[in-house]
């Protein structure tokens, strides 16, 4: 009689112990959009890469960027999950322009996933040339996962 109390009791502090939202950033890509709103030529990844420095050479073919963030939450979420991205660009004398992209996204079980996060075409003017960015999972005001560039 005594097993059975002791295997509810485990399954119910393990129940317990995971009903609290875990996450993190996984990995964020900064990819530049054409005139025609494309990363990428062919589904191809090489070829992505290769029209990426494409693009990051000849800036007058390039309207925007979106960030592609790579994201894992598990866990019963008290609050909304939302994904942020703060960019920043070059000082023109001052401080330097910055920018905020957030999405409300869902938690998932097991698997990762992909969330893009574009940015508009008047902020991509406004800020000239990301220098820096940083992209944060939060859950309510609990920061979950964080990735940032070396500039951040």
């Amino acid at each position: 009689m005594r097993r059975p109390i002791l295997i509810l009791l485990f399954c119910f502090l393990l129940g317990a112990e995971a009903s609290a939202a875990t996450g993190s950033v996984i990995k964020v890509l900064p990819q530049f959009l054409d005139l025609k709103g494309r990363t990428a030529i062919s589904p191809s990844l090489y070829d992505r890469d290769a029209y990426q420095a494409f693009l990051r050479q000849h800036t007058t073919n390039v309207s925007s960027m979106r960030f592609a963030v790579h994201w894992k939450a598990h866990g019963k979420s008290d609050g909304e999950l939302k994904l942020q991205v703060e960019i920043r660009g070059v000082a023109q004398g001052g401080l330097p322009p910055t920018a905020v992209l957030e999405q409300p996204v869902k938690s998932g079980f097991l698997f990762s996933h992909w969330a893009y996060l574009p940015l508009t075409s008047e902020d991509f003017k406004r800020i000239s040339e990301v220098t820096a960015w940083r992209a944060t999972l939060w859950e309510g005001d609990k920061l979950l996962g964080e990735q940032k560039s070396f500039l951040w």
